[in-house]
C-alpha cells in the first residue's frame, strides 16, 4: 500500500504529524496515515478547537455569516464564501461544531438561487463555474446533506453539457445562462473571452469527484466526461488552455498554474488539475505523466513542498511564508501522489 512513497525523495510524514500543528496532524492522520478512527476523531476535535479552524470560527456571526450578511462573495477572501471554502480545505466537519452547520445553512439560504446556481451577487447573473464548483465540493466535504445541494449539482451538470439550458439571449426562459461570466456550456466564461475556462473546469470537476458513484446520474456522468475531455484536450503540464484577458498580450498561460499554495480559491494550479482527474479515476492515465513529473520535481531532499502562492494577509489564518517548505502544500501534494500511485 505504501509503494507510492517510492516517488518521494524522503518521507515527510513525521514532520506532518508534529503536535505543534494540530490542523495538519489531523489531516495527515486521516488522509496519509489512515490511522485508527478513534485517533483521527481525537485529532479532529483538537483541530477544531485550536489552529486555523478555530480562528475562522471565532469570527463567524451568530447568524452564520462572516464580515457582512448576504451572498458572502464580498469582501473577497474573508467573506462567508471564502471562510466556508477554507474550512472545507482544513478538514472541518459540521458534526464537530454546530457553527459549521450554521454556515452551511447560511450559504444555501443566501448564496443559492431557486434554480441551483451559487451566486456572488444573490441573483442568477452572479454565477461562476469556479464559485459553483468550489461551494459544491466544500459543502459536501463539510458534511452538508441537503436537497438544495443536490439541485446545485444538477445545475452544475446541466451548465457543463448545456442540456435543458437556454442561451443568454433567450430571456423568456427561466433556465438559461444568465451571466456574462458563466455564458455557455463547456465552462465558457467572460474571463476567457467566452471560451472554456480551465480554472473553472477544475473546480467543477473537483465537485463531481466528491460524489459517490451511486449518486452520479447519467447527466452528471455526461458532464464528467465533458470535463475530462476538456482537461485532457491539452497536456495538463503545459496548461495551454484558452487564455484569460490578462494573458492575451503575452500569449502564455498564467504563471500561477505552476505555483502551489494553500488554501486554493479561484486561482488553480497544476496540482489541483491533477487532483481533480485523479479523483475521477485517471491517476494511471499516461496523459498525466508530464504533470506528475513537474509535481514531483518540486519536492526538496526531505520530501517537502514549498509555499509558492500565498493569500497571507488577505484571508483568515496564516499558513506559512512563501518559498519555504510548507506542511499544508506538502499535505495537498501527498494526497495526490498517494492516490495516483497506490
Amino acid at each position: 500500500m505504501n509503494n507510492w512513497k517510492s516517488q518521494l525523495k524522503a518521507d515527510p510524514t513525521d514532520w506532518l504529524l508534529e503536535e505543534s500543528d494540530p490542523g495538519v496532524r489531523y489531516l495527515a492522520l486521516r488522509d496519509i496515515v489512515e490511522a485508527d478512527q478513534k485517533e483521527v476523531k481525537k485529532a479532529g476535535q483538537i483541530a477544531h478547537s485550536e489552529g486555523p479552524i478555530a480562528e475562522i470560527l471565532l469570527n463567524i456571526d451568530e447568524e452564520g455569516f462572516w464580515v457582512k450578511p448576504g451572498a458572502g462573495y464580498f469582501p473577497m477572501y474573508t467573506g462567508t464564501v471564502w471562510a466556508v471554502i477554507s474550512l472545507a480545505q482544513l478538514g472541518a466537519v459540521k458534526d464537530m461544531d454546530r457553527r459549521i452547520g450554521k454556515a452551511c445553512d447560511y450559504i444555501l439560504d443566501h448564496s443559492l438561487t431557486k434554480y441551483g446556481q451559487f451566486t456572488a451577487t444573490g441573483t442568477p447573473a452572479g454565477t461562476l463555474d469556479c464559485l459553483q464548483g468550489n461551494l459544491c465540493y466544500s459543502l459536501f466535504d463539510l458534511g452538508c446533506i441537503d436537497p438544495r445541494l443536490d439541485e446545485a449539482y444538477e445545475w452544475m451538470a446541466r451548465s457543463v453539457t448545456g442540456e435543458g439550458v437556454a442561451p443568454m439571449t433567450d430571456r423568456t426562459t427561466p433556465i438559461r445562462y444568465y451571466s456574462r461570466d458563466k455564458c455557455g456550456p463547456v465552462f465558457a466564461c467572460r474571463g476567457t473571452n467566452s471560451q472554456p475556462c480551465a480554472w473553472g473546469a477544475v473546480k467543477v470537476m473537483l465537485g463531481f469527484g466528491r460524489l459517490p458513484v451511486e449518486k452520479r446520474t447519467p447527466l452528471i456522468n455526461r458532464a464528467i466526461q465533458t470535463g475530462v475531455d476538456f482537461l485532457f484536450s491539452k497536456d495538463p503540464a503545459t496548461a495551454d488552455y484558452p487564455l484569460g484577458y490578462s494573458n492575451k498580450p503575452t500569449g502564455k498561460p498564467s504563471g500561477n498554474w505552476w505555483k502551489f499554495g494553500f488554501p486554493t480559491f479561484m486561482v488553480t494550479d497544476i496540482l489541483q488539475n491533477v487532483e481533480a482527474l485523479v479523483r475521477l479515476g485517471y491517476g494511471q492515465d499516461p496523459r498525466l505523466a508530464n504533470a506528475m513529473n513537474i509535481i514531483l520535481d518540486k519536492q526538496d531532499e526531505q520530501g517537502r513542498w514549498p509555499m509558492e502562492y500565498s493569500y497571507a494577509g488577505k484571508t483568515w489564518g496564516d499558513f506559512g511564508p512563501k518559498k519555504q517548505p510548507n506542511k499544508w502544500v506538502t499535505l495537498r501534494t501527498l494526497r495526490v501522489v498517494k492516490q495516483a500511485y497506490s
